[in-house]
């Protein structure tokens, strides 16, 4: 597999860009946002929007946002979107709300959304797999990549340019997202996790032919919001039949597990990460 991983010439400036900006009720999309099957919006932006729109519609701090699911059944065009959202549900101990991404007054994207109240913990103890991911990334000086760093399966080297093409072994990543998803407004916690779901898919569905299954849908689960700039994430099974595939990650941050991601995808090849410089846009 060639290199596909794109290193911009100013790190800084790069930073700064966000993924949309503000123009009155619409979002308008930097180049940034574009994603590796064509000129459509990457899955991880489109799922971050409705994060954002559900999470903004949610203003009791004791709700947590237990799971979001994001239905794709449309390439998101590189235009203006109008968002709208709808509390469907609003009880004493959770809220259910939708958000729908429209572009020229047609539905592109949807997420649904539960939050849940938090309370006391139950006593006793659940089974559940151990958790290894690799140490977080260090403050090498090394540049980052396009939008994640990928780590070797059961190993501390920190392979920044891996060869997916050859791995056909299990997946783990940390993802630090160091771009506003909205022009002026910072990254909430919920809104990272939103993003960094999407990625269920390539770790999931990646094998030695490369990425062959295109997302159709991704739902992320939350025991609890996750802590600091880093999420990391696991991959824990790859099903596939006759061109359709399921998979799912475990999530994390720097203190242990958070949550879970499932992704629906089709068969689909032409996986051509874009190289696009975002310190030009």
């Amino acid at each position: 597999m060639t290199e596909t991983n794109f290193v911009p010439d100013d790190v800084d400036s790069a930073a700064q860009a966000p993924y949309f900006l503000r123009d009155e009720s619409r979002f308008l999309p930097n180049p940034i946002a574009r994603g590796g099957w064509g000129p459509s919006l990457s899955g991880h932006v489109v799922g971050g929007l409705l994060g954002w729109a559900v999470e903004s519609a949610v203003d009791d701090a004791d709700l947590q946002p237990a799971r979001l699911t994001v239905d794709l059944p449309a390439p998101v065009a590189l235009e203006p979107i109008e968002v709208h959202t709808t509390v469907h549900h609003d009880r004493r101990r959770l809220r259910l709300v939708e958000a729908v991404l429209t572009q020229r007054g047609a539905p592109v994207a949807r997420g649904s959304a539960l939050f849940l109240r938090r309370g006391a913990q139950p006593e006793g103890q659940v089974w559940s797999p151990d958790l290894q991911l690799p140490p977080l990334p260090t403050e090498d000086g090394a540049q980052p990549t396009l939008f994640m760093r990928t780590y070797g399966w059961g190993t501390e080297l920190q392979n920044r340019d891996p060869d997916w093409a050859d791995t056909s072994g299990p997946k783990y990543t940390w993802l630090h997202e160091t771009r506003s998803l909205i022009d002026g407004e910072p990254l909430s916690a919920f809104t990272r996790a939103a993003m960094a779901a999407d990625i269920t898919a390539s770790l999931a569905n990646w094998g030695t032919n490369g990425l062959q299954f295109i997302n159709a849908d991704y739902t992320l689960t939350l025991s609890r919001l996750p802590e600091g700039p880093h999420i990391g994430m696991a991959s824990l099974t790859h099903y596939s039949h006759d061109g359709v595939a399921t998979g799912s990650a475990v999530l994390a941050d720097r203190t242990g597990p958070i949550g879970s991601g499932v992704s629906v995808a089709i068969a689909h090849s032409g996986f051509r990460p874009t190289l696009v410089n975002p310190a030009t846009e």
